[in-house]
């Protein structure tokens, strides 16, 4: 069942240079797809190998103003509506919230239409639109032409406080805004939401401290974070294998970048907090993902 699909996040640039970042075509090659033209109020498109359905632009503006740009995107068969909204924080801060109809959360869980990328493609975008506005480096995009993902950047951190908050669970818990159990060990199980709910958990197949870490998804495919250091930093490496490659799991992909991005930031951010808003509880340094 379809449901509409919600995200706010935070981002340490005024409300003038996250609108630019939106609307201008330059800007939206950057962060958010391979090809962009804008023309507003009457054109607005973004297509290529890093957007669902991208082999031509399918959107159209309904609405743009200072704080909200509304367009259709139709996919699957479907005429969704994205619309984001800004809200100016402080002079240097800017909350930015998403939210697109249509998005089906069966889907993402099993894979099965283009419906189910939406959430984790935005998040994967709207982190990469942070990163961009604060002048850090951006996290890999899916590539939807690509059965393969392998994707790597660097962390400023050393391997070994990497590989850490990669098999302690409550740090894990905390960059990546989910709760996570992990069995540290060669066999041990690896839960989304806790040992306490998850039926089907993954299961640890390789373990070496400071350099891989390996999960196996029952019936699914395998799961790798390598790890090389490199003058005081870390070149971490995200390895999707063994999945079916005529229908690759791009939400989860998808999710996991996005977790990657937030990954790296707790370890460079002295400061660092979630990006990540929930628009029902005041703001904190505890804030975690808002869902769908």
């Amino acid at each position: 069942m379809s449901e509409p699909m919600k995200l706010h996040a935070r981002v340490a640039a005024p409300l003038k240079a996250v609108h630019h970042a939106l609307t201008d075509p330059g800007e939206l090659r950057i962060w958010l797809a391979e090809h962009a033209e804008v023309e507003l109020p009457h054109r607005y498109d973004f297509w290529g190998r890093h957007t669902p359905e991208g082999e031509a632009p399918h959107q159209r503006p309904l609405h743009v103003d200072d704080h909200t740009l509304r367009f259709s995107w139709l996919l699957g068969g479907q005429e969704t509506t994205v619309e984001i909204g800004l809200e100016e924080e402080s002079a240097e801060s800017t909350i930015v919230s998403l939210t697109q109809t249509h998005f089906d959360q069966e889907s993402a869980m099993t894979d099965s239409g283009v419906l189910g990328t939406l959430q984790t493609f935005w998040c994967l975008s709207i982190a990469n639109l942070v990163d961009h506005l604060e002048g850090r480096e951006l996290t890999p995009k899916a590539d939807f032409t690509s059965p393969i993902m392998r994707e790597g950047l660097v962390i400023g951190g050393s391997p070994e406080a990497v590989f850490d908050s990669l098999v302690n669970p409550e740090k894990f818990s905390r960059w990546f805004g989910y709760k996570i159990d992990i069995e540290p060990y060669v066999g041990g199980r690896f839960a989304m939401g806790g040992f306490e709910v998850n039926e089907t958990p993954a299961k640890v197949v390789e373990l070496e401290p400071g350099r891989k870490l390996s999960l196996e998804w029952p019936g699914l495919g395998f799961s790798s974070w390598e790890l090389e250091g490199s003058g005081g930093a870390t070149r971490l490496t995200f390895v999707e294998s063994g999945f079916n490659e005529e229908n690759p799991p791009y939400a989860g992909w998808m999710g996991w970048l996005s977790g990657i991005a937030e990954l790296r930031r707790f370890h460079e951010l002295s400061d660092w907090r979630p990006i990540w808003l929930d628009p029902s509880q005041p703001a904190s340094p505890e804030e975690t993902p808002a869902s769908g």
